[in-house]
């Protein structure tokens, strides 16, 4: 190795061991809490609502989300917010407004930054007309005690859980996130994920379910529906006592698909790459086709129609008696 090599690494070396040294007797001082290198500043504001209103609208950016029900009967909305991108709370034709007011220079997004905004509202009442949130990176919690006519959720990073009811739609898409829905009723729920994982549980809807994973795993429990839709690229879909009125339709370009306990008046399942197994709890008439796999479906000639197919894999169904 030539000498001016050696030089140098010894340098870097050397380098490397102050700076460890320096950064150690920096964090004593600081008593190891690395909250304390924070370059950006918060604060926490509150704001009280008094007016009447029945419709919500969020729209932010890093912020995580979270609903509590009110004890005292009273509204507010409690910001923990950067001091340079802080929210404007308003109340105008029954309409809670809550939108980021970015005050940043293009210098301010340079730095370290140790905090989590979060905007936390306590809502007095159980029931609203429409719950509409944008949000770019952050999760966002709806729990229980709500109940709304419309939900509709966009997030582009950030975890999904709605527990809340819907008297018509509910819709959801994140592009990196996961998507939780458990123990609701709604007219239909429409769901979207390009990199994440989706969960449903305990739902029951008077019409359609649609969901589309782009890579991810989809799992459905419990789940009444009219039609269920649910296509992906690749993921694994795991289906238990899922019934549908009229169709069960899945796509998937890689990835299983399994029932367990399920049933539609028409079953329709297609992949590229993935077995297909499980259980139906009504006899069905088979329509099935692998290019490399094997077969083994119930030969029931009454019943509705089940087309299954796939590229490479093994298609196995049983009827559970």
């Amino acid at each position: 190795m030539r000498r001016m090599t050696v030089i140098w690494l010894i340098v870097a070396a050397c380098l490397v061991i102050i700076g460890s040294i320096v950064l150690g007797v920096v964090m004593m001082f600081l008593k190891w809490d690395f909250t304390k290198l924070s370059t950006v500043e918060y604060e926490t504001n509150t704001y009280e609502i008094t007016e009447d209103f029945n419709d919500i609208f969020i729209d932010t950016n890093t912020a995580e989300i979270e609903f509590i029900l009110s004890e005292n009967e009273n509204c507010k909305v409690v910001c923990y917010e950067e001091t340079k991108a802080k929210h404007s709370v308003s109340v105008e034709n029954n309409v809670l407004s809550i939108n980021v007011v970015q005050t940043k220079k293009w210098y301010d997004y340079i730095g370290i930054f140790n905090g989590t905004p979060k905007i936390t509202l306590y809502l007095s009442k159980k029931a609203y007309n429409i719950l509409s949130i944008k949000d770019d990176t952050g999760s966002i919690s709806v729990p229980k005690d709500f109940k709304f006519e419309s939900i509709e959720i966009s997030t582009s990073t950030g975890y999904v859980q709605n527990y809340a009811s819907s008297s018509g739609k509910i819709k959801i898409k994140t592009s990196t996130g996961s998507i939780n829905i458990r123990d609701i009723t709604a007219v239909s729920l429409d769901l979207l994920v390009s990199t994440g994982k989706i969960s449903v549980a305990s739902v029951s809807c008077a019409e359609d379910i649609s969901m589309k994973v782009g890579t991810g795993r989809t799992e459905l429990s419990d789940v009444k529906c009219k039609n269920l839709t649910s296509k992906g690229d690749t993921g694994k879909i795991f289906l238990d006592d899922v019934i549908a009125s009229d169709k069960i339709y899945v796509e998937r370009s890689t990835g299983d698909v399994s029932f367990n306990r399920c049933d539609a008046a028409e079953i329709f399942v297609e992949t590229d790459t993935g077995d297909i197994n499980g259980s139906f709890l009504s006899n069905k008439v088979f329509i099935t086709e692998t290019d490399t796999g094997s077969i083994n479906v119930p030969a029931t000639t009454d019943g509705g129609k089940c087309e299954i197919s796939t590229d490479t894999g093994d298609i196995k169904i049983t009827i559970e008696e």
